[in-house]
């Protein structure tokens, strides 16, 4: 038997980490919620969506106005300028009086001046507006056009000799802008309580949805393993979530049940030998006429002894192959010639009970995994295929590979598996009627469906001779090719 490697200690939580013994459990705090993390995030994203939506409502209100506004005093500018190059200054001032005289909304506003000195030529504006930096083309100010104050948009143009204002009073659009600014404010006040009210829907929704789940663990974690998640019909996400902690901790209770099961086997099993054991010791010790049945008592005492350290070798190897401890051990190997010794040890023990192995092998089998495990599956097989086959029987070892897998068989002409105890055949002590006469601990075809599924494969209980009495065995052992 190899040495078992020591299992590495598994983590243990902190005191600080670790709950209280008997503190209730309940739902996490608000800032580390994250139903609560949700709705922030659903809130922001409306907020977001809101502010973009009120962006673009207001480049294509106010801003197109201003724009239109711009792109008007910017043609009438180029207008007046022409007009000037043509017919003057006498003409520019016409062109000015022209416009003024047909502007019934009384929008325009027009300067004209001289550059140098504060004589005003023509236009409906009284003077100069103040503070107006001389590299300043365009600017916004209060002005007095016609006695009336007014909000204006201003365009300058020099000319030689002349300073030249054109502008639209913007009266109305500020109005207008002033309603729009708002309605924009009361509408971002009703975004802000839309994404509150929201996201306060959102994190109740999730968490009404995960209730069901967090009453479920806390009453497993009370001890209540019979507790399973409700599903809600809904077959969405957290249904799905529900159905897969439901197998789960149906496959936990299955388990449970194994290990209880296992320990009522051991205990059973294993109190015959350790009484019988003792019982020979102490008979021989009270009775033996002389040393040497002394020496005979110690050295049966001895075998039962180790046939109780090899079952507690088998549950320990079946133990690390389901928690999948052997799995560093894994690599490539010629598993045919594994199988070529295998054959060749256990043909021997067949000859000797009067039995015949064959072994129909292929050249090479290149397979990537644990070699000691994988030998020691095929030599249970091999070991109860002799133990049940009857004197002049044949027992046959076959490999091929099939596909993407490789099948590893074992077959007798013994007396079988009865069909209703083939499902039960693979759990530890497990041992059918016809077999309760037979040495051995029911430990066999576990550590093969142990290994068997440590590398991804399967074993399959089929007759060996279909329709014969009897119908005899094959263990077939699938395993994926590399």
């Amino acid at each position: 038997m190899n040495a078992l490697r020591p299992r590495s200690a598994m983590p243990r939580r902190t005191a600080e980490q670790a709950p209280l013994p008997g503190a209730p459990l309940g739902p996490p705090r608000l800032l580390k919620s994250a139903g609560f993390r949700f709705a922030v995030l659903f809130a922001a994203m409306f907020a977001c969506a809101a502010v973009a939506l009120v962006a673009v409502l207001w480049w294509a209100t106010a801003g197109a106005l201003d724009r239109q506004t711009d792109a008007a005093v910017r043609a009438d500018a180029v207008a007046l300028t022409e007009r000037w190059r043509e017919a003057g200054v006498t003409g520019l001032a016409e062109a000015i009086e022209e416009r003024l005289a047909v502007d019934v909304e009384n929008e325009s506003i027009y300067l004209l001046m001289e550059a140098e000195g504060n004589r005003r030529l023509a236009g409906n504006l009284d003077r100069w507006p103040p503070n107006m930096a001389p590299e300043v083309a365009w600017f916004r100010t209060r002005v007095l056009h016609d006695g009336l104050a007014a909000e204006a948009r201003l365009h300058r143009v020099d000319l030689p000799g002349l300073r030249l204002l054109v502008g639209r009073d913007e009266s109305e659009r500020s109005q207008l802008r002033r309603l729009l600014t708002e309605g924009v404010v009361w509408a971002s006040s009703a975004v802000a309580i839309f994404a509150l009210i929201g996201a306060w829907l959102i994190r109740a929704a999730l968490q009404a949805r995960m209730r069901p789940t967090f009453l479920t663990t806390a009453a497993i974690a009370g001890g209540d393993l019979s507790s399973r998640v409700a599903l809600s019909g809904r077959e969405d996400e957290f249904d799905r979530l529900a159905q897969t902690l439901n197998m789960m901790l149906d496959r936990i209770g299955t388990l449970m049940e194994g290990v209880r099961g296992v320990s009522d086997a051991i205990a059973h099993d294993l109190r015959t030998p350790i009484a019988r054991a003792r019982a020979k010791l102490e008979d021989a010790l009270a009775t033996a006429p002389d040393a040497e049945a002394l020496r005979a008592a110690v050295e049966q005492g001895i075998a039962d002894l180790d046939n109780i350290s090899r079952i507690f070798q088998a549950l320990l190897r079946i133990a690390e192959a389901e928690a999948g401890a052997r799995r560093a051990a894994f690599g490539p190997f010629d598993l045919a010639a594994v199988l070529a010794d295998a054959a060749e040890i256990y043909e021997a023990m067949a000859e000797a009970r009067g039995q015949r192995l064959t072994a129909e092998l292929p050249p090479s089998l290149d397979i990537i995994g644990d070699r000691d495990l994988l030998l020691q599956a095929v030599a249970n097989l091999l070991d109860n295929a002799i133990k049940f086959t009857p004197a002049d029987g044949v027992i046959t070892l076959t490999a091929r590979r099939l596909g993407l897998a490789i099948e590893v068989a074992v077959a007798d002409n013994g007396p079988g598996i009865a069909p209703e105890d083939r499902r039960h055949a693979g759990e530890r002590f497990f041992r059918a009627d016809k077999a309760r006469a037979t040495p051995g601990s029911g430990l066999g075809l576990s550590l093969v469906q142990a290994v068997a599924h440590l590398h991804a494969g399967e074993v399959r209980l089929e007759d060996a001779m279909p329709g014969q009495v009897p119908p005899g065995l094959r263990v077939v052992m699938r395993l994926p090719a590399p």
